[in-house]
């Protein structure tokens, strides 16, 4: 959950900003392990219920078989604190940076940024900022950057690196990072019904805080009844991990029939359901 104030201030601030330029050691990049147990593996449906699949090559696809770290462990926060709330069933295998950056927002940015980057489909690599700006990683690609100058922002030329290597590409990615949260991730996505969802969906509401979760798997009932898992990172900066539900089929959720969706860290206007 990003304190957007503090981004908000940093686009909207009185500073005037030199050109975004990030020269930064990388801290682990997130080349994911194939041989760790996944989603699918991990998490059968309750009986009575079966997965739905999906394309291979979807999105729904590669969150169903992202892969978890080993049974039991902790959630870390950025900074290698264990997580005072473990209220998780499994913590997905990717890496945080030494900052407290990847909060809830850029966790679903980074796993939407990731399969397209694992498709080398570079051009679908877009996202706004704060301000509204579109900045698709094709710009970097280029050897462009964002100048920030008050609450305007520009594109740079300069002696930036180029091309579509991992280190551009986390570059990219801590740039979205820093001025990218619910506020401008929320107006990027379409309202969706709950009966249409599928792994990629995320419950989300926008503010300061604000704060979203992203459907990872799902599972049909012979009754049409719908499962789910829940995903979440959280704030500060801390591991993306399968949430637990109060659900009987726990760590599944069933679809709300309130008005409101109360996952373990927060509560959600139940109609506040959107997709990519």
């Amino acid at each position: 959950m990003k304190q957007q104030t503090r981004r908000v201030c940093q686009l909207l601030g009185s500073f005037n900003a030199v050109v975004v330029c990030f020269v930064f050691s990388i801290f682990s990049l997130p080349v994911f392990n194939l041989q760790a147990e996944s989603i699918v593996e991990r998490f059968s449906p309750p009986s009575g219920f079966q997965r739905i699949t999906h394309v291979k090559t979807s999105f729904a696809n590669y969150l169903q078989n992202f892969p978890l770290k080993p049974k039991s462990s902790s959630v870390s926060l950025y900074d290698g604190r264990i997580k005072t709330n473990q209220i998780h069933a499994a913590v997905l295998d990717f890496p945080l940076l030494r900052e407290d950056l990847i909060q809830c927002a850029d966790a679903v940015i980074k796993l939407r940024a990731e399969y397209f980057y694992s498709l080398k489909q570079y051009d679908k690599i877009q996202f706004k900022i704060s301000n509204g700006m579109e900045v698709p990683f094709s710009k970097f690609i280029a050897g462009d950057r964002v100048q920030v100058n008050g609450n305007k922002t520009k594109w740079k030329k300069g002696n930036f690196k180029k091309g579509t290597g991992r280190e551009v590409f986390e570059e990219y990615l801590r740039f979205i990072y820093i001025y990218a949260g619910t506020i401008s991730l929320k107006s990027e996505l379409r309202k969706k019904q709950t009966e249409n969802l599928v792994p990629g969906d995320v419950w989300i509401e926008a503010g300061s805080p604000g704060h979203v979760v992203m459907v990872v798997d799902q599972a049909k009932g012979k009754e049409g009844q719908t499962l789910f898992l829940l995903a979440q990172s959280y704030m500060p900066s801390q591991e993306m991990h399968i949430l637990k539900s109060d659900s009987p089929y726990s760590p599944w959720f069933e679809i709300p029939n309130h008005q409101w969706f109360q996952t373990p860290e927060w509560r959600f206007p139940a109609k506040e359901f959107y997709g990519f």
